[in-house]
């Protein structure tokens, strides 16, 4: 079920990267969907309370009234967290001023991603709470609220590092629902994911 919602979530994407050559486009709405009454019901991210790199609790209700980007990573990532993290750190830059875009990132190895060591990688990428939330928890919530993303996270030993994860930044509505996505290992869809946060930003 999981892969399914994933391979869904990306051929939305792909329809709306084919679409967006248009001069005035509306980011679409991601995710399953049901009918009630004649109003489309739309899948939102669910209800979270994690632990930050400051100790401090972090809930959905610090991102209420905020448009926010998500990621999954692991610290010891050897491959694409970097990269990710790179190009996470553009969009710090660009929306440092902004108090309506925040970041939020999620541990995927919870064992070894202590709040000691997120604090760490914190101040070596030169972030600070509230902006910018690196989280850790329960192992299974992570991995289950991963699904809501349409994001990959799970343990593989196969992988590099030991865990299979998705590169993907996502774009978070207001109304908690994902409006877009880009590969963050790749500089030139990030730059387009940064005019699709304008986009947002400017939606009524």
């Amino acid at each position: 079920m999981k892969k399914l919602n994933f391979l869904i979530f990306f051929a939305f994407f792909a329809c709306f990267l084919m679409s967006s050559c248009q001069k005035t486009r509306v980011l679409p709405i991601f995710g399953e969907r049901e009918f009630k009454n004649g109003d489309t019901i739309f899948q939102t991210i669910p209800d979270f309370s994690f632990v930050n790199q400051d100790s401090q609790i972090v809930t959905h209700k610090d991102y209420e009234g905020k448009i926010y980007i998500a990621d999954f990573f692991f610290t010891h990532c050897p491959t694409i967290c970097p990269k990710v993290k790179k190009n996470m750190l553009r969009v710090l830059e660009k929306y440092k001023d902004n108090p309506n875009v925040v970041l939020l990132s999620h541990t995927i190895d919870p064992k070894h991603d202590t709040v000691g060591r997120l604090k760490n990688y914190a101040e070596k990428l030169g972030i600070s709470a509230p902006k910018w939330n690196l989280v850790t928890g329960d192992k299974t919530k992570i991995y289950d609220i991963a699904f809501y993303y349409a994001s990959v996270a799970q343990e593989d030993a196969t992988a590099p590092g030991g865990f299979d994860h998705s590169g993907y930044i996502i774009l978070v509505d207001k109304k908690r629902r994902v409006r877009a996505a880009a590969d963050g290992t790749i500089d030139e869809a990030v730059t387009k994911f940064l005019e699709d946060i304008d986009i947002l930003l400017e939606e009524k």
